[in-house]
């Protein structure tokens, strides 16, 4: 796929800062780059515009918003958005598919929802979930620290009568449970590469809790809960800078209709809803939301999974407080989490989400050795065997294994273009699927003098219904289309029309009979014929205008 920048590493801040600045410079038309908001750190949380401004005002056309970094050490998301951003402008003058869509239709992109937290993933050894900014401190534990200086935190094997792992004899680099037999021989305890904290020789180790704890997708208000129900959530919703600036740009922006929301890693595309069944969700919802979810199992090869039913682990205590939960629950926008990378896949054991509570140790283990197998076959450089440390406080201990950053979650470097293309190629097909305005058919008829009969047929051409979802109109969040006609003085019909829904194709009735036929039962409601009955002048000019937030917003004219 062309682009004008390449995407075989991972973009640090001001590279990243770089290419969407010279982007922009180069597609003034095309792209508009704005600041979202400024972190505590200072630097820029930026959404890039996608949209033909020469064709309208790109808030007036129907837009799917993409985002990345929401958690910092899922940088692949933030490359997968920065691709569709590359791809899409440097297409536009070649590609009559691509100009069609820019012209047609708007998309909004944060790259990097978390750039503090990203820059100190991508530089340093550290790992985090969401920012580098303390919460909730807590003392005591083995504290993460790159101890041999190779930039890279690993495990951490210390020998103990008391360890509950041993070596396995057939490879000295894996480790395997002791048996409950087992009463002589070497035996460890594995923690991540580090220093003791308050250590009085001989209480219980353990690994420190992060001081960096901070989750910004348990920290938006739908299904909020605080620390003590949920980790990580924050003082209150929206506590944070950078959630805030995109629930407040979400709020602009009421031409959302779609949401791809990027995260790593596990290879999936979890569906909403996330907090409640999907049998107790609009079956209308799970339909649609199903039908595109398909298109990005075809472009990435990834599972389609509904976050309550079968992506969390407990449904008492379930995760809350996500965007995509907020963007479909309180606005109606179908929103998808993209989980990018899978190495268990890669490594021949992918996981079985829809059962994955049955899965034992023993099954996790071999999975683990798989991953080590693959990685020093294709990614060697992110092994390392273990080698021997003196530690301050244990003495001699071993240090080495992977590098989980590169390895499980997020792709070595060169394998990270193909999830790039792929979550491109889906992007493109979710534009495709949005609400769209057209005004068909427009005819007059003289009755008399200065006396016209005017009509034209307002439609929806996307696969969606301009209230999108059955969630939206639930929460009477759904908007009729206006219809207005101008230049005229009205005799018969209204200045103003409201029509409530024009439905897309999706609520089109079709079936599959016994006896071989296919039929359509019945056509979506997806067209409106309006008749007017107005006075003008000979050669007066008369405009129709049809408009809707998610749908966009068109206009005809017709001279007498």
């Amino acid at each position: 796929m062309k682009t004008a920048f390449t995407y075989d590493h991972y973009y640090r801040y001001e590279e990243l800062k770089n290419v969407l600045e010279t982007l922009n410079k180069k597609n003034p038309d095309l792209m508009q780059l704005d600041v979202n908001c400024v972190t505590k750190e200072n630097r820029n949380q930026y959404v890039a515009t996608l949209s033909n401004t020469r064709t309208g005002d790109p808030l007036k056309k129907p837009a799917l918003y993409i985002d990345g970094n929401i958690h910092a050490g899922e940088v692949t998301s933030s490359m997968c958005a920065m691709h569709t951003i590359d791809y899409l402008l440097s297409n536009y003058d070649t590609d009559e598919d691509i100009r069609k869509l820019l012209d047609d239709y708007t998309v909004y992109v944060i790259p990097r929802v978390s750039p503090d937290g990203a820059e100190t993933y991508l530089s340093t050894p550290y790992t985090l979930r969401s920012v580098n900014r303390e919460y909730i401190k807590k003392e005591g534990g083995i504290k993460e620290q790159d101890l041999d200086d190779d930039g890279v935190i690993r495990m951490m094997r210390i020998k103990t009568p008391y360890g509950a792992w041993k070596k396995d004899p057939k490879d000295p680099e894996l480790m395997i449970l002791r048996d409950p037999s087992d009463n002589c021989g070497d035996f460890y305890d594995i923690y991540p590469e580090g220093l003791l904290e308050k250590y009085d020789g001989d209480e219980n180790l353990k690994t420190k809790e992060t001081e960096w704890g901070l989750d910004f997708n348990r920290n938006f208000p739908y299904g909020w809960f605080p620390e003590g129900r949920q980790s990580g959530a924050g003082d209150y919703p929206l506590s944070n800078i950078e959630t805030k600036a995109i629930v407040d740009f979400v709020l602009a922006h009421p031409n959302i209709a779609g949401a791809a929301i990027g995260h790593t890693s596990g290879g999936m595309i979890l569906c909403p809803p996330g907090t409640k069944p999907s049998s107790k969700a609009p079956q209308y919802d799970n339909k649609i939301i199903k039908a595109i979810a398909r298109m990005g199992e075809e472009e990435l090869g990834y599972k389609a999974l509904s976050i309550f039913d079968t992506f969390l682990s407990s449904q008492e205590f379930y995760d809350s407080g996500a965007l995509d939960d907020w963007m479909y629950e309180t606005q109606g926008i179908p929103a998808y989490t993209m989980e990018f990378w899978d190495v268990s896949s890669k490594a021949g054991m992918p996981y079985d989400w829809e059962n994955k509570k049955n899965e034992d140790e023993e099954k996790e283990l071999k999975r683990f050795a798989a991953i080590l197998k693959w990685t020093k076959e294709n990614a060697p450089q992110y092994y390392s065997s273990f080698k021997e440390y003196d530690h301050p406080t244990f003495g001699k201990v071993e240090i080495g294994g992977f590098n989980y950053k590169f390895t499980h979650q997020n792709p070595p470097e060169n394998l990270l273009i193909n999830e790039l293309e792929a979550d491109t190629r889906f992007n493109i097909r979710f534009l495709k699927t949005l609400p769209r305005l057209v005004i068909e058919d427009v005819k007059k008829e003289k009755l008399s003098e200065n006396i016209y009969k005017i009509s034209a047929t307002i439609g929806n051409l996307g696969y969606l219904s301009t209230v999108l979802t059955e969630a939206a109109i639930n929460i009477k969040a759904a908007k009729p289309v206006t219809v207005n006609i101008d230049g005229c003085e009205i005799i018969s019909g209204l200045k103003e029309t409201k029509i409530d829904e024009l439905s897309g194709y999706s609520k089109t009735l079709t079936g599959v009979y016994f006896y071989g036929n296919i039929s359509t039962e019945e056509n979506a409601k997806a067209r409106k014929k309006l008749t007017w009955v107005v006075r003008a002048d000979n050669d007066s000019r008369i405009s129709i205008t049809a408009s809707h937030d998610k749908a966009g917003k068109v206009k005809t004219e017709i001279t007498l």
